[in-house]
């Protein structure tokens, strides 16, 4: 994913907040290289109030990522780290007894936040996981029967470590939907794996973005100006016969078990909708639904274990569909 970054000069509000998105690339590379398709589709998953998923093995800079991203959008952000002990109240907050008072008081926990990184979700039990699903699909944390709201833009940005599954527990499918895209952080290249360990011998420190430069070049007035714009993005019919189609194929599909739900279906729409306009256009094209499909949908499936012993991927599963799905011209 890779949009372009020609309509800076765009008249109005809608091109300023997409060239104030488009900087945000920019901004990051000042303290996370080589990692831009990841950083769009962040952008993506705040353009559709959805959230993220991040998988890649320890070190390749989830965490700094999701930093740099609410420095540079001026938002702010908390960082959980799910461990096996840790409880529902821990993350959402709870009623505590004010003895100067002799009331019990709401005492918010780290989701009333912008961006909320939550680091290794899969260690934890499910009862602790579940505990985001109402913030994630409600954007609003009950606690005593008192439902509370979160702030707005909110988004959930959770890390799984692929390689290790010893004391972890696997997300469950009804939560898995939950995450509008399921990025994969790769190794870096060798060169940017030198141009790391570069600005690392000349005193790059991961602790501190304001040293490394990271600016606010965006903020929560271009988030609402570039959703209203999204909103008016044109999808045509046939558009929505493909989103449908190419769905409707994985639960077809001999090599799995589970396809893609209806709500797949529908934040599949989304993101190519978001991804349309950020490439510059009022409407949505075939490619736009290409681009998004994998990142939206792999999570959404589930594999026979009889494929996953061949070899098969989930990624292969829905590039092979994208191949053989006719495309509406």
């Amino acid at each position: 994913m890779d949009p372009t970054t020609d309509n800076a000069g765009q008249p109005g509000d809608q091109g300023t907040a997409r060239a104030a998105l488009e900087a945000l690339r920019a901004e990051i590379a000042k303290a996370v290289v080589g990692q831009d398709p990841a950083v769009t589709g962040l952008v993506v998953a705040l353009l559709c109030r959805g959230h993220v998923l991040l998988e890649g093995v320890p070190g390749v800079a989830k965490t700094l990522l999701v930093r740099a991203l609410a420095s540079a959008l001026e938002l702010d952000t908390k960082r959980v780290q799910f461990t096996p002990d840790l409880m529902p109240s821990d993350v959402t907050g709870s009623l505590v007894y004010d003895t100067r008072t002799a009331e019990f008081s709401f005492q918010p926990g780290p989701v009333f936040t912008n961006l909320l990184l939550a680091d290794e979700i899969n260690r934890t039990p499910p009862k602790t996981q579940s505990s985001l699903l109402e913030a994630m699909e409600e954007r609003q944390v009950t606690v005593d029967g008192t439902p509370r709201p979160l702030p707005d833009p909110f988004l959930v940005a959770a890390t799984q470590n692929p390689v290790e599954y010893e004391g972890t527990y696997p997300l469950p499918e009804a939560q898995l939907d939950r995450f509008l895209l399921k990025l994969t952080i790769p190794l870096p290249s060798r060169q940017d794996e030198i141009d790391v360990l570069t600005r690392h011998a000349e005193g790059f420190n991961p602790r501190d973005l304001k040293a490394a430069g990271v600016r606010p070049v965006a903020g929560p007035a271009d988030l609402e100006a570039a959703r209203a714009a999204v909103a008016k993005t044109t999808i045509s019919p046939e558009i929505t016969a493909y989103v449908v189609d190419i769905c409707r194929a994985t639960r077809e599909s001999p090599s799995l078990t589970l396809g893609v739900s209806p709500r797949g279906a529908t934040a599949l729409l989304a993101t190519a909708r978001a991804w349309a306009w950020l490439t510059g256009r009022d409407y949505v094209i075939p490619d736009d639904v290409k681009a998004l499909a994998l990142p939206t949908l792999r999570h959404r499936v589930q594999l026979r274990p009889e494929a996953e012993m061949e070899g098969v991927t989930a990624d292969s599963v829905i590039n092979a569909i994208l191949a053989h799905v006719p495309v509406p011209r």
